[in-house]
């Protein structure tokens, strides 16, 4: 396996995902790319603590009108997650829409021979939604799929 696609989204528990699957793609000396889709606007008004090096932004700056400031704030989340792993050839892609098919697609395009990723979020609505990406991944996809599974802190 040459090319590992970790998939991660906007929420602490990539933090687990980006780390784990580096390690993974570290041990097979393969060539990394942290895979961001962009999704509701909304979703990038939740105040998390500092994660991976990305302390967010203000919530006054944000018009959630604007898909321009959305790009520039999973930018600034990529670029974070991507130092965070301390590896400066490990290379990042932003893309939109539905995030299982986003994913698969930027699989194929990049010939990933691996795609990594969270089994769920923290969040009910997040737990549902990431369920649902991960269950359409796998039943889609033609390359191996290695999830990392996320528990829920008590």
């Amino acid at each position: 396996m040459n090319r590992v696609l970790i998939a991660i989204d906007y929420n602490p528990s990539s933090q687990e995902v980006a780390e784990a699957g580096h390690k993974l793609a570290k041990l097979m000396d393969a060539e990394v790319c942290l895979l961001h889709v962009m999704s509701d606007a909304a979703h990038y008004g939740m105040r998390y603590p500092t994660f991976m090096g990305y302390e967010g932004y203000s919530v006054g700056t944000f018009d959630a009108n604007m898909v321009q400031e959305m790009y520039s704030i999973s930018e600034d989340y990529l670029k974070s997650a991507a130092n965070h792993l301390n590896d400066t050839k490990v290379s990042t892609h932003l893309t939109e829409g539905d995030a299982s098919r986003a994913i698969l697609d930027y699989a194929d395009e990049w010939n990933a021979d691996l795609i990594v990723m969270g089994t769920h979020s923290h969040s009910k609505l997040e737990k549902l939604l990431m369920g649902t990406i991960a269950s359409s991944v796998l039943e889609k996809t033609r390359i191996p799929v290695y999830m990392v599974p996320i528990k829920k802190e008590h």
